[in-house]
């Protein structure tokens, strides 16, 4: 991934393609914020060709409505977009009536040519999974705080300005998720342990 944009490079990027359709600049942004948008598509929708189309379709929704964008500010750029990439997973599982816990295990098809061995793939997936399940047992919003964050990349201050929260309200919803995610953690575990032993 490059180097991370500044606020004043980012805002001259934007620029640039607004003035002149430049595409080396849009190639910059879309380097910037590809692997992010990714990892925060990915995380929503579980098969990873849908999640392929809905981000192809948010960049090419952001250069087709990025002339009319105004920029304000730092995160402006990264709430704007990520918004693109939320209401587009919004309308796909509304679209396609599909329900969350659904499982890619596309990547157990690359196994051959992985040198990764096949039980290790299927543990990590198994983890992931496991993740995605407690994250779910929590209040939609704090749901999608942490989405944003550990999936999305985004820090607090472009997640309040997507979700229109205060910072501090951002950080309490971390906070907070994050403990009661280590709380249902331990919970499920020491059951688990337990369940083990008898």
């Amino acid at each position: 991934m490059e180097n991370a944009l500044d606020p004043v490079q980012e805002q001259l990027l934007i620029e640039r393609v607004q003035q002149h359709q430049d595409s080396a600049a849009f190639r910059l942004l879309y380097n910037q914020y590809f692997p992010k948008v990714y990892a925060y598509v990915g995380y929503r929708v579980p098969i990873t060709e849908d999640t392929e189309d809905l981000v192809a379709e948010t960049f090419l929704r952001v250069l087709k409505n990025l002339e009319a964008y105004e920029w304000r500010g730092e995160g402006s750029f990264a709430a704007w977009l990520f918004a693109i990439a939320h209401n587009l997973v919004s309308n796909y599982y509304r679209s396609h009536a599909i329900r969350q816990e659904q499982v890619d295990l596309s990547a157990l098809d690359r196994l051959a040519e992985d040198p990764i061995r096949p039980l290790d793939v299927v543990s990590q997936r198994q983890r992931v999974v496991a993740l995605q399940q407690l994250i779910r047992t929590l209040s939609p919003r704090r749901q999608e705080v942490i989405t944003l964050k550990f999936f999305g990349g985004l820090r607090n201050k472009e997640i309040a300005t997507l979700l229109g929260l205060d910072e501090r309200t951002v950080a309490s919803h971390l906070s907070r998720g994050l403990r009661d995610l280590y709380e249902l953690y331990e919970q499920r575990y020491s059951m688990t342990q337990e369940g083990a032993f008898q």
